[in-house]
C-alpha cells in the first residue's frame, strides 16, 4: 500500500478533497472499510503529524489534512457504523481554557481512526464537568489546556471525578505537559499525549484495557 499511502499523503496535502476522497472510496470498495482506515488513514495522518512536529509541515496542512480525514472516514464509516469504535464512552474538554485548536485536531484525528467520542466543547466548572462525566458513563476523559494555571487546576478536577466515577481514566495534553513532562503524573493524571497522533495510540491502548 506504500503507493496509495504516499498518494493519499500527497492529496491531503495539497488540500485536494476529492483526489483524497475518491482514493479513500476506491481503497475502502476493495480493502473494506475500516481496514483502510486503519491501514491508510491513520499511518497517512501520523506522518503529516509527525512532519509538523520536525517543522516540514504547515500547521494549516495538518489541521485540514485531519479535517478532510474526518469527512472521508464519516462517508465510509457513518456514526451509526458498527465498525466505528464506541464503547465504552470518551469525551473530550477544554478546561480552564479559550483555545481549542488543539483539542480540535486531537478530536479530528480520533474520528477519522474511527473512534466515536462526545465534545465536551469547553469547561471551567470542576463540579459539573465530573457529572457530566458520571451521567454520560464516560470511561475515557482526554483534557486539553493551554496555560500552566489551568493545567494545575487538573488535580482537582482529577480528585472530584475519582470521587464520583473511580473507574474513569483521564489522559491530558497541551503545552504544560510537553514543557514539564512529569506534570501529568504529579496532578495524577493517568497518561499524557504529546500530541494528536500520540492521543490516538493512548486511546487505542487504553481502550482496549477498558474495554
Amino acid at each position: 500500500m506504500t503507493n496509495q499511502t504516499d498518494a493519499f499523503e500527497k492529496a491531503l496535502l495539497s488540500l485536494n478533497k476529492i483526489a483524497a476522497r475518491n482514493l479513500i472510496r476506491e481503497i475502502a470498495q476493495a480493502e473494506g472499510a475500516m481496514q483502510c482506515v486503519e491501514k491508510i488513514v491513520v499511518p497517512v495522518m501520523e506522518r503529516i503529524g509527525s512532519k509538523w512536529e520536525e517543522g516540514d509541515v504547515a500547521l494549516s496542512q495538518l489541521y485540514m489534512s485531519g479535517r478532510i480525514c474526518e469527512e472521508i472516514v464519516d462517508t465510509i464509516l457513518p456514526t451509526v457504523d458498527p465498525a466505528r469504535k464506541r464503547d465504552p464512552n470518551m469525551a473530550i474538554v477544554v478546561f480552564n481554557d479559550y483555545h481549542f485548536l488543539g483539542k480540535r485536531i486531537v478530536y479530528t484525528m480520533l474520528r477519522a481512526s474511527g473512534f466515536e467520542l462526545l465534545d465536551y466543547g469547553q469547561s471551567t466548572d470542576i463540579e459539573a464537568l465530573a457529572v457530566r462525566v458520571k451521567v454520560d458513563d464516560v470511561k475515557l476523559l482526554l483534557v486539553s489546556v493551554l496555560m500552566l494555571n489551568s493545567a494545575l487546576r487538573i488535580k482537582s478536577l482529577i480528585e472530584r471525578i475519582r470521587f464520583t466515577s473511580p473507574e474513569t481514566k483521564i489522559v491530558v495534553g497541551g503545552a504544560p505537559f510537553r514543557f514539564d513532562p512529569q506534570l501529568w503524573q504529579e496532578i495524577g493524571a493517568d497518561a499524557m499525549g504529546k500530541n494528536a497522533s500520540e492521543a490516538v495510540d493512548i486511546v487505542t491502548t487504553f481502550m482496549e484495557k477498558i474495554a
